[in-house]
């Protein structure tokens, strides 16, 4: 059984076989990330990782708590009150994960629209749901943008990929996205989990000689020195706001 360390309305962190932690998003609605909720999944992230401590074997996972939604990106309502909202939540989570010292998973169990789309991205490999759900990132029909907001797309995707999901906005169902390279593996609802489970398992010994973040930056460094620089940042606008809201 699953030994549970955060258990929270929203949110929780269980350790699985000692060395595999599961983040459980479960913040209504739809698991819209907001600058509080950020920090709390940063929150999850160094838990786990202070947990597993330094050269160790170990790897994250983060999932939806129900297979209709994982993420559907941000509360794009907040920047009206507060302006800085994405430099202090969602741009640090970024970095967190395109940095963090062990392999991620991002297991996405439904829909995945708008900022879940770098949300997902950042993590090292993703499985997604082959009954339900569409992938989708649509910044080109919000008008909203920030520095960095194509570099994983463009890292990770092939160019026409990249392309059609950040200039086309368009949706990929979970056996799309396989074919596209956008994910590493479908699966069925019920057996998700296991499939995310299996993966950390193969994948959380490479962390153990203490290079996987600096390997990955050779990889991905570009994606989160963009973000660590627009992270924390209140003296200039960190990118355009939303002109419409989904």
């Amino acid at each position: 059984m699953p030994e549970s360390i955060i258990d929270e309305q929203d949110l929780a962190l269980d350790r699985h076989d000692g060395n595999v932690f599961v983040i459980t998003m479960r913040k209504a609605p739809e698991n819209r990330i907001n600058s509080a909720y950020a920090q709390k999944l940063i929150g999850a992230f160094n838990t786990a990782r202070k947990i597993l401590g330094p050269d160790s074997e170990g790897a994250v996972i983060t999932k939806g708590n129900d297979a209709k939604f994982w993420c559907t990106g941000l509360e794009l309502d907040e920047s009206d009150s507060n302006p800085f909202a994405n430099s202090e939540g969602f741009f640090p989570l970024l970095a967190t994960i395109v940095d963090f010292p062990f392999p991620t998973i991002a297991l996405i169990t439904g829909h995945t629209f708008g900022g879940a789309g770098p949300f997902a991205l950042s993590h090292d490999y993703r499985v997604m749901n082959s009954k339900r759900g569409y992938f989708s990132m649509p910044p080109v029909n919000l008008g909203l943008q920030f520095p960095g907001i194509g570099t994983l797309p463009r890292m990770k995707l092939r160019p026409q990929v990249a392309r059609a999901m950040l200039l086309e906005a368009q949706r990929w169902t979970g056996q799309e996205a396989y074919k596209d390279g956008i994910v590493d593996a479908v699966a069925e609802p019920d057996k998700m989990l296991d499939v995310a489970l299996e993966l950390a398992r193969k994948w959380a010994p490479k962390a153990k000689m203490g290079v996987y973040s600096a390997l990955r930056n050779e990889l991905y460094g570009d994606a989160g020195k963009a973000f660590r620089e627009i992270s924390y940042v209140h003296g200039r606008a960190t990118g355009s706001p939303a002109k419409a809201k989904i």
